[in-house]
C-alpha cells in the first residue's frame, strides 16, 4: 500500500507540475484560451480578468504539484488536487459533449489533446487523486508548518514572477511550431502516405413527393425518376494535419506571396500584429523605424495583420507610419508570437530570431554588426532552450529522489560489538 501511495503522489505531482509549468510560461496563450471559452459560453464580459485568471490558475496548479512531489503540506496538496479534479472532470465532460473549443488547452501547446482525450485523461488521473486524498493523513510533515508554508509560498511567488515576466517579454520555452530554429516549409508539408480526411456523402433525392437519403454506394443509379434535392458531407475520420497548416501572407492586391517570403535567400523582417488597433504604439513606431532601415539596406520587410484595411489606414495616418501591410489569419498571428506587435527575423523559411516589442532594439543600436548580433542571440536562444529542458529534468529527478529517500525505510547496521 505504501508503494502505491508514493507512486500516486509522484504521478499526480508530476502531472500538476508539468501542466502548471507549460501554461505558466505562456500566460498569453492561456489567456487566449480563456477568451475562446468565455465567447463560447456567452460570458465574454469576463475577458478583462482572463490574464490574471490564467496566471493564478497555472501558478496554483504548479504549487500544488510541488507540494505533492516534495512532501511539504501534502494534506493541503491532496485537498487542492481533489478540488481541481472535482471541478474540471465534469467540466471536461461538458466540453467533450458540446465541443465549443476543439483544444482544451490543459497542457498548453506542449501536448494538444481533444476534449474527449482530456476527459478520459482526467478519469484515469482521478483514480490516482483519490488514493492521494484518502491516504493524506499517512503523510508526515518534514519541517514545521511555518517553514513548509514559507517554502511553498516562495515557489508560488517565484512562479508568478516567471509568468508575469513571460507575459511582458516572450515565453522561455516555445512549444509552438513557430519556435526559433523552425523551418516553416517543412512543418507545412504532409508526409507521403499520411492519412487524409474521410467524409461520408449523403445524397438527398425525392420521388413521388417523398425525400430519401442515400449514400454513394446504395443510390439506385439505374432509376432516373429520382430528383436531386441536396447533398451533404460529414467528416467521419480526421487525417493528418501538419503543425503549420494555415500560414498565408496575402498582399493588399490579393496575391499570395507566402512562397516568395519563405524562399527568399535574404534576411527578412516580419512584424506581427494580429490587431493593429490594440497594438502597442511604441512597438509600431519601432516597426516603422525598422521598415525605413530595411528600405535603406535592401532587406525585405513585411507587417502581417488581420485588421481591416480601413483600421490599418486610420492608424497609419494617426501614427505617421510608412510601410506596406499584408494579411494573415488572426489565430495564426497569435500563435506565431506572443506580442502585439512582435518581431521576427527569417531567412529561407527558417526563424532566426523572435522579439517582444519591449525587447527589440531601437535604431540607435543598428549598425554594421546588427545582423551578426542577432545571429549570435539566435544561437544563445537555442542553447538556452536546451538548458531549461535539462534544468527541468534535473528538478524532477531531485524531487523524485527526495520522495524515495523519505519514504523508503533505512536499514540500520547492527552493533556487532
Amino acid at each position: 500500500m505504501k508503494v502505491v501511495r508514493i507512486l500516486c503522489r509522484i504521478v499526480v505531482g508530476i502531472v500538476f507540475v508539468f501542466s502548471g509549468f507549460v501554461k505558466g510560461i505562456d500566460p498569453l496563450g492561456s489567456t487566449y484560451k480563456f477568451h475562446d471559452y468565455f465567447v463560447a459560453f456567452g460570458i465574454d464580459f469576463l475577458n478583462p480578468i482572463a490574464l490574471p485568471l490564467a496566471i493564478l490558475l497555472s501558478t496554483t496548479e504548479f504549487t500544488i504539484g510541488i507540494s505533492l512531489l516534495i512532501g511539504y503540506r501534502p494534506k493541503v496538496g491532496a485537498w487542492g488536487v481533489l478540488i481541481f479534479m472535482g471541478f474540471f472532470t465534469p467540466l471536461t465532460l461538458i466540453l467533450a459533449i458540446s465541443n465549443p473549443v476543439s483544444d482544451c488547452g490543459c497542457f498548453g501547446d506542449a501536448i494538444v489533446l481533444t476534449n474527449w482525450e482530456t476527459f478520459f485523461k482526467n478519469l484515469i488521473l482521478l483514480v490516482f487523486v483519490m488514493v492521494v486524498f484518502f491516504t493524506r493523513k499517512m503523510c508526515k510533515p518534514v519541517y514545521s508548518s511555518l517553514a513548509e508554508w514559507g517554502i511553498l509560498s516562495t515557489f508560488f511567488l517565484l512562479f508568478t514572477f516567471l509568468s508575469v515576466y513571460s507575459y511582458r517579454h516572450l515565453p522561455y520555452l516555445d512549444f509552438r511550431p513557430y519556435n526559433i530554429g523552425a523551418y516553416i516549409p517543412d512543418k507545412m508539408e504532409i508526409p507521403e502516405g499520411a492519412a487524409t480526411d474521410e467524409y461520408e456523402t449523403i445524397l438527398i433525392y425525392e420521388k413521388d413527393g417523398i425525400q430519401k437519403e442515400f449514400t454513394v454506394d446504395n443510390f439506385p443509379w439505374q432509376d432516373s425518376t429520382w430528383t436531386f434535392v441536396d447533398r451533404q458531407s460529414f467528416l467521419i475520420s480526421e487525417g493528418y494535419t501538419p503543425p503549420i497548416h494555415d500560414f498565408e501572407i496575402i498582399s493588399q492586391d490579393g496575391y499570395n506571396i507566402t512562397d516568395q517570403v519563405l524562399s527568399d535567400p535574404e534576411y527578412s523582417f516580419l512584424v506581427v500584429s494580429y490587431n493593429m488597433s490594440n497594438a502597442n504604439h511604441e512597438g509600431l513606431e519601432k516597426a516603422n523605424d525598422l521598415a525605413i532601415y530595411c528600405a535603406v539596406n535592401n532587406f525585405p520587410f513585411y507587417l502581417l495583420t488581420s485588421s481591416l484595411t480601413s483600421e490599418v489606414n486610420n492608424l497609419k495616418q494617426e501614427l505617421n507610419l510608412n510601410f506596406d501591410v499584408f494579411n494573415t489569419d488572426e489565430t495564426t498571428l497569435k500563435t506565431i508570437i506572443r506580442s502585439n506587435p512582435g518581431f521576427l527575423l527569417i531567412k529561407e523559411g527558417v526563424i532566426m530570431g523572435k522579439w517582444h516589442h519591449r525587447d527589440f532594439p531601437g535604431p540607435e543600436k543598428w549598425n554594421d554588426h546588427f545582423l551578426a548580433q542577432l545571429l549570435e542571440k539566435y544561437a544563445r536562444n537555442l542553447e538556452r532552450s536546451r538548458s531549461y529542458n535539462l534544468l527541468l529534468l534535473a528538478f524532477l529527478g531531485i524531487a523524485l529522489f527526495e520522495i524515495i529517500r523519505r519514504n523508503i525505510p533505512r536499514t540500520r547496521k547492527k552493533n556487532l560489538i
